[in-house]
């Protein structure tokens, strides 16, 4: 089992800066992946950025590429989300999530696949 807790989201104006971070606990050493994903309210969930936990590579949906930095401290099994350039319509609540079995890179951005979710944290960004 992998414990994973989210931390950092708040209120920030429209073109300000956020960071996020997801704490794992457990059975960390089997962590393939992680992942953020985020749900608006009304809104189905949505993929923002994923990172493969031993190579570090980095995938973006496209409406954040270019503005979020997804990066690890594995040393910590902490995953950060950089939320650089924020607008409105990144309001949502942020979850982290992560996966202890090799799935393709293709299907990083599916929540299908992640077992492990944490309880989420609100971002709020006012115009």
């Amino acid at each position: 089992q992998v414990q994973l807790v989210e931390s950092g989201g708040g209120l920030v104006q429209a073109g300000g800066s956020l960071r996020l971070s997801c704490a794992a606990s457990g059975r960390t050493f089997r962590i393939y992946a992680m992942a953020w994903f985020r749900q608006a309210l009304g809104k189905e969930r949505e993929f923002v950025a994923a990172i493969n936990w031993s190579g570090g590579s980095t995938y973006y949906a496209d409406s954040v590429k270019g503005r979020f930095t997804i990066s690890r401290d594995n040393a910590n099994n902490t995953v950060y989300l950089q939320l650089n350039s924020v607008k409105p319509e990144d309001t949502a609540v942020y979850y982290c999530a992560a996966v202890d079995y090799f799935f393709p890179s293709s299907r990083y951005n599916s929540g299908s696949y992640y077992h492990y979710w944490g309880q989420g944290t609100q971002v709020t960004v006012s115009s």
